[in-house]
């Protein structure tokens, strides 16, 4: 009694310690599910073979094909190893240059994020949104909640390129626009970000909005800049000023966190393979419209023909490849070969 007493006296402590629980509960009694289907599939097909019965061997194949979707999954969750990569993910999305036509492409880009998350029923929440000035945004920051959002979402980190016919162009010419994708782990409490308030501004301003019962009409939206860093971050997702400060100032750990992690890994000089994929200029993913219709990842060469499928939130293919050359280190050559 003792014991439970003293654990649950520290919440934040408490509440990490239940949650890594949970997870390896879950982990644990997925192990456990497949195993018991490769059983149960096992046995049928030894019992289908011995009585040479061609029902019970067509009960078996049935029992394969959701028994390789459970395999599929497991290999995924296997290779979500890294630390931070349980977190929620918290995204950013800038346009390009190139005005309306890269701000439309930026609005693309975060409705394919938005029809991800909800086939995946993950919880996805804007912070701040600028609207372009004809159509689509200049930039919107988003938060992704949910286990594994950061390690399947940190696929997403880089410049993102569009070829179409330009919709904005009277002459229906073919068009290039360039968007860029940042993605970084949100940071709770119990990671050390110390951060100086003397290096913060703080400004406060009304929230924007659309006009009607929509508008805030207090000062409610929070930028916070990080003068060391030049970091830049701004939140109006609620009403209250508080609670977009709070946000705000944990999307600024979030990326301290990450831009420290950044710097380890260049001392290690372990980031070659992901500098293609932060450069600006240099696209990690291009999607093709027209002549014809292809979405394809240069990092990892995998490539699909179903451009509006893939606009429409078909992500798992590429974050699928883009974990596995992690793991293996067998990174697409050859760089950018689309027209």
């Amino acid at each position: 009694m003792e014991t439970q007493e003293s654990f649950w006296a520290d919440n934040k402590k408490a509440k990490v310690l239940s949650q890594e629980k949970s997870r390896l509960e879950s982990e644990v009694n997925g192990f456990k599910e497949l195993d018991l289907l490769f059983s149960d599939a096992e046995t049928m097909f030894q019992m289908a073979e011995e009585e040479k019965d061609d029902g019970l061997l067509q009960e078996a194949s049935d029992m394969i094909a959701p028994l390789a979707v459970k395999f599929e999954e497991a290999e995924l969750k296997k290779m979500l190893s890294d630390p931070m990569d349980p977190k929620n993910a918290i995204v950013t999305i800038n346009a390009g240059s190139g005005g309306t036509e890269s701000q439309d492409w930026a609005q693309m880009l975060f409705r394919m994020y938005q029809m991800w998350a909800k086939a995946h029923s993950f919880d996805l929440k804007v912070m701040d949104v600028l609207p372009g000035e004809e159509a689509g945004i200049k930039n919107v920051a988003f938060t992704v909640n949910g286990q594994n959002a950061y390690g399947l979402l940190k696929s997403e980190a880089g410049v993102h390129r569009l070829v179409r016919i330009s919709p904005f162009d009277s002459n229906a010419r073919r068009h290039t626009s360039f968007t860029s994708v940042f993605v970084t782990p949100e940071v709770d409490d119990d990671f050390e970000v110390v951060i100086n308030p003397a290096d913060l501004r703080i400004d406060v301003y009304r929230a924007g909005g659309k006009g009607g019962q929509g508008v805030n009409t207090t000062d409610s939206a929070v930028r916070i800049t990080h003068n060391p860093s030049g970091i830049v971050v701004t939140c109006q997702q609620e009403r209250s000023q508080i609670k977009n400060k709070d946000l705000a100032m944990k999307v600024l750990k979030s990326r301290l966190y990450e831009r420290h992690l950044e710097e380890e890994r260049k001392k290690m000089d372990a980031i070659e393979n992901s500098k293609k994929e932060i450069s600006w200029g240099s696209q990690i993913r291009s999607y093709v419209l027209h002549p014809y219709k292809m979405v394809k990842d240069h990092r990892t060469g995998f490539t699909s023909s179903s451009a509006d499928v893939v606009l429409d939130g078909d992500l798992d293919g590429y974050m699928k490849s883009y974990l596995t050359c992690k793991v293996t280190g067998n990174w697409a050559r050859g760089g950018d070969d689309l027209e």
